[in-house]
């Protein structure tokens, strides 16, 4: 990682990130403030707000404004300082992990918010898994240090027992709960104090030459200043200092403690993202490995979103650029199609609100609306056929059939749930035997959201029922094996919207005893999506 070739300046001032944690430990709040100093927006929502006014800015489909939780990753680009942010919010409940997994293959490091009150929570441990599996280099936000929290040193503690990594303290916080004054930046030898008057506010920093200086005891209560001066003694003692070199391979992180409500601690996470931060890296494809210094552009798509703007019926398929410096009309080939195409009208998102982006460098996340042409995996290229690794598909752990409310519009169901299957949100399967068809998900709610946007978006009412099976494997092997082991168990079946063979099963004991009597054949639970 560090003796890569200089990149272009451009691409060096890039810093692609994802922000993960568990459901309300303050995500969307941090990324509504970072936008906020980001010059992006000029008043930061609440998540749950009165009025169309304030909505938050990253949740835009209905069910998220309604339930105040966010349910598709969302990307934003703005800028911070001389960097240029692309930060991708990602679902932080477990229901929809499967999106979150693979947003993750599109970004070069993650931020993990953590509750003070809660410390590790079970979906945290989950992402942090992911991360840990690409070595991706994490930062560390403890939010809500404004009300009651546990003890510094036993946060860091959690952290260190649940995800076995090494916790640098990038500031200290001084008090908790009502007593929260501020924290220490332990970076710079900075006292930042919060403004408690006004939540959109900066707080207001104060350089100080170390913990002796006597403009400290100017701002701390004597009780407070006592008991800062004895834990950063300990933290000093006991705590690893920073170190970039292992940050940035993934063993390290560094951790700062604020309240994203109050829009503190926000800035110097900021600022700690734009120094230390990796800078856009090399990406993996099945050929090689694709440095983003390179002149020719290449770029995959991790994520589709379908009818964004439900006026149009679009898609968009966001796409990571892995090099090269993309403008505005170039003509790409889509190597799975083998066809060329024209990305005449490109967007930068903020939020659901998007700007036609006349050109992008690698590290950016730029979408390309399209009507069903770009699929999750998807690879564009000036000319070379790649085919990019690591994105994931896993198997549904939960299988319901899915009926239209009126027994005529079957074939409007199957165009709505081939839409959904290509855009990720769930695995449709077509059985070899009967009518209708069955959807996977990961989680429960899925099929809630799914309802819902069918009738939203397609006005098709339908209902989902219990289905005879309960897990899905993909089916590979010898062609003539495959086949015959296909037509002895017809109606176990299924197609995927691939076109890829799966087999349906109520047991895991099926699942072994294929594994028994065919060796021949692979039952797995994951397809990596690569076209």
């Amino acid at each position: 990682m560090m003796n890569r070739p200089e990149l272009p300046p451009e691409i060096a001032r890039r810093r692609t990130f994802a922000i993960i944690s568990h459901p309300d430990a303050g995500k969307t709040t941090l990324t509504e403030k970072f936008l906020l100093f980001g010059g992006a927006i000029q008043m930061a929502g609440q998540v749950r707000a009165k009025g169309e006014a304030r909505r938050t800015r990253s949740d835009f489909m209905k069910m998220e404004q309604d339930r105040g939780i966010s349910v598709s990753a969302s990307a934003m680009s703005f800028d911070f300082g001389p960097y240029r942010f692309n930060l991708v919010d990602t679902p932080g409940h477990s229901d929809f992990s499967e999106d979150t997994y693979r947003t993750l293959t599109a970004v070069d490091a993650a931020i993990m918010v953590i509750d003070g009150a809660k410390g590790v929570e079970s979906q945290t441990r989950k992402l942090f898994e992911v991360c840990r599996l690409r070595d991706l280099p994490i930062l560390t936000f403890c939010n809500k240090m404004d009300r009651e929290s546990r003890d510094t040193f036993e946060i860091i503690d959690e952290i260190q027992e649940n995800l076995a990594i090494d916790v640098t303290p990038a500031s200290w916080p001084i008090g908790m709960g009502r007593d929260f004054i501020g924290a220490y930046d332990l970076l710079h030898d900075r006292l930042e104090i919060m403004d408690r008057a006004d939540r959109n506010k900066v707080a207001e920093s104060i350089q100080i030459s170390g913990l002796d200086d006597p403009k400290l005891a100017e701002h701390v209560p004597a009780a407070q200043l006592e008991k800062l001066r004895e834990e950063l003694e300990m933290a000093r003692e006991l705590l690893p200092r920073f170190d970039r070199k292992s940050f940035l391979e993934g063993h390290l992180t560094p951790i700062w403690f604020g309240s994203a409500i109050n829009s503190f601690g926000v800035k110097e996470l900021m600022t700690g993202i734009g120094d230390f931060g990796p800078q856009p890296q090399p990406q993996n494809a099945a050929e090689r490995q694709i440095a983003p210094e390179e002149k020719p552009v290449t770029g995959f798509v991790f994520k589709v979103q379908a009818n964004m703007d439900p006026k149009h019926r679009d898609r968009v398929a966001f796409v990571r650029l892995a090099s090269g410096h993309f403008q505005r009309g170039m003509k790409l080939l889509h190597v799975r199609s083998k066809k060329p195409m024209a990305v005449s009208n490109p967007v930068l998102f903020l939020a659901a609100d998007r700007e036609l982006a006349d050109e992008g460098w690698a590290g950016d996340i730029i979408g390309i609306p399209n009507h069903g042409q770009l699929r999750i995996g998807d690879a564009l290229t000036e000319g070379e056929a790649l085919r990019f690794t690591g994105i994931p598909s896993f198997a549904p752990e939960l299988l319901q059939t899915v009926r239209a409310g009126d027994p005529m519009k079957a074939k409007h169901l199957e165009k709505a749930l081939m839409q959904f299957a290509e855009e990720g949100a769930a695995k449709v399967f077509k059985p070899m035997i009967g009518s209708g068809f069955i959807v996977g998900v990961v989680g429960a709610l899925q099929f809630e959201v799914l309802a819902s946007r069918i009738e939203l978006e397609y006005g098709l009412p339908v209902r989902f029922e219990s289905s005879q099976f309960t897990s899905a494997r993909w089916v590979s092997g010898p062609k003539d094996k495959v086949e015959a082991f296909a037509n002895t168990n017809k109606g176990h079946m299924a197609q995927d919207h691939d076109g890829d063979l799966v087999y349906l099963t109520r047991l895991q004991w099926d699942i072994d005893r294929v594994g028994r009597d065919h060796p021949e054949l692979k039952l797995t639970a994951t397809k990596e999506m690569m076209v």
